[in-house]
């Protein structure tokens, strides 16, 4: 028979990993894992040499970055399918900052990111952003 501090010995390790996982499963964050799904498009303003407008169109592959919470560099991309639409499935709930470069003149690189932010808030949302809007020269 096993004497009490024997026992001890035993059973305070695995309550401590119990614990540990419970913990664990209840702060789950922003990313990848999840039910849920972000759709949007991109729409394009194309401007000739001169600057001005001549033609708006939604856009196929024109790259899209996610960034999970509060992250700073982009967690996943993807591209536009012919009609400008895109999708980043399996995601949790969280805040998510969604972007696509646009051309710009003025700015540093010559481009500049157009941003949204948008949450999920429960398993299985769909949530669909407005368009992100983006200029090519």
């Amino acid at each position: 028979m096993l004497k009490k501090y024997q026992l001890l010995k035993v059973l305070l390790p695995l309550c401590s990993i119990l614990i540990l996982l419970s913990f664990s499963g209840c702060n789950s964050l922003p990313g990848d894992g999840g039910t849920s799904t972000i759709t949007g498009k991109v729409f394009v303003d194309h401007y000739n040499g001169s600057g001005f407008l001549y033609e708006s169109y939604y856009s196929g592959e024109v790259r899209v970055y996610i960034i999970y919470g509060d992250g700073t560099t982009f967690d996943n991309e993807t591209k536009t399918s012919f009609d400008g639409s895109f999708q980043f499935n399996f995601l949790r709930e969280g805040t998510y900052t969604l972007f696509s470069y646009s051309d710009c003149v003025g700015c540093e690189g010559g481009i500049e990111a157009h941003t949204q932010t948008v949450e999920i808030t429960k398993n299985h949302q769909e949530v669909s952003i407005p368009d992100i809007l983006i200029d090519k020269r």
